[in-house]
């Protein structure tokens, strides 16, 4: 394929909206009278297929809305694939074949996510205003989660595993799902380790829990499909450890590595945080924006773990996502003047 892929996306800094894939004529109309022309779904495998994503493709193109990425549950943060158990070369053939019927149904991008025992999180905290918010506080984490399932300390899989190993499978990965991406032209942005802590229940979190990690993980790939969904969120967790900061990150990585955004940001980073609104954390999130617009990054931004602000989800999500328009706006103002003078 000529040219870089990246390429294929219209230029420009894009706010898009995590939406169901079933959405009532009400979840369109909200999405549409935001602004909002992106949008990211997430299935699982009973409903992935050609079929489903290009029956989705064109449901929200009818109401003018593009569907950007497709994600899928049941290929994503699996212990299978991280940590080289049985059933490993199944669950990537499956990965493979979500690839493919993405690319047939003409939608760019996927998120993908190599944590081998889930998520961790502690119990509900607040933040402004009371709002109840994720909380994570490394002296009382118990367990991670994903997919129903639970992994608990002190070995969620019965014994410790090497950096050698994590490495070694993630080159697996990489090299069974590089040449099906590129065939079928779709991006694949790798999220970070949550919370990107060095090593939670005998599972290293040495790749995607450092810049120098995904240096590496990026050579390894060696793929120009393969790249990052630069979860603002999960590097401020990180702060110190990350060993560069979200804007150096950015800038670094630029729009050709970097092909999806999630907006969030952090009271403080670890060993303990509390995620908050968008304008209340340690991050000035405009600088996070005018970072992206100066590297022409060209994929959506979505807003990320809002934090409870009414008994309707969609008010936060709709503060949110006029927050972020009015921070794209003054970005591409200020960036296109520096770039006149």
């Amino acid at each position: 394929m000529a040219g870089h892929p990246v390429d294929r996306i219209d230029p420009g800094l894009k706010i898009a909206a995590q939406v169901t894939p079933e959405p009532s004529p009400q979840d369109l109309d909200f999405v549409s009278r935001m602004g909002v022309e992106h949008v990211v779904c997430w299935t699982d495998a009973a409903h992935s297929s050609y079929d489903y994503y290009a029956s989705r493709r064109d449901l929200f193109g009818e109401a003018g809305i593009q569907v950007y990425g497709f994600g899928n549950g049941d290929v994503h943060n699996q212990d299978a694939i991280v940590l080289g158990l049985a059933g490993r070369d199944a669950k990537i053939e499956q990965y493979k074949r979500h690839i493919r019927d993405l690319g047939r149904a003409g939608i760019p991008y996927t998120t993908y996510a190599h944590m081998g025992n889930g998520i961790w999180s502690t119990e509900r905290e607040t933040t402004r205003g009371g709002a109840s918010a994720r909380g994570f506080d490394l002296d009382r984490a118990e367990a991670g989660s994903w997919g129903g399932r639970s992994y608990r300390l002190p070995l969620t899989h019965g014994r410790a595993f090497s950096e050698k190993e994590m490495w070694s499978h993630f080159e697996h990965w990489a090299r069974e799902v590089r040449p099906v991406a590129e065939e079928a032209g779709v991006l694949i942005g790798i999220h970070p380790d949550d919370p990107p802590v060095p090593d939670l229940g005998g599972v290293p979190r040495c790749i995607f829990s450092s810049f120098d990690g995904y240096q590496k993980a990026m050579e390894i790939a060696d793929s120009p499909n393969i790249g990052i969904c630069f979860c603002v969120g999960c590097w401020l967790e990180g702060g110190d450890l990350m060993g560069r900061d979200v804007l150096s990150a950015i800038e670094h990585f630029g729009g050709r590595r970097i092909f999806k955004v999630h907006f969030r940001n952090v009271d403080r980073a670890l060993p303990h945080f509390v995620e908050t609104f968008v304008d209340d954390g340690y991050q000035d999130m405009y600088l996070v924006m005018k970072a992206l617009e100066r590297v022409g990054f060209r994929g959506v931004l979505i807003p990320d773990h809002i934090p409870e602000m009414a008994d309707d989800p969609r008010v936060g999500t709709a503060w949110t996502i006029a927050y972020m328009s009015a921070l794209k706006k003054r970005a591409e103002e200020e960036v296109a003047l520096e770039r006149a003078n």
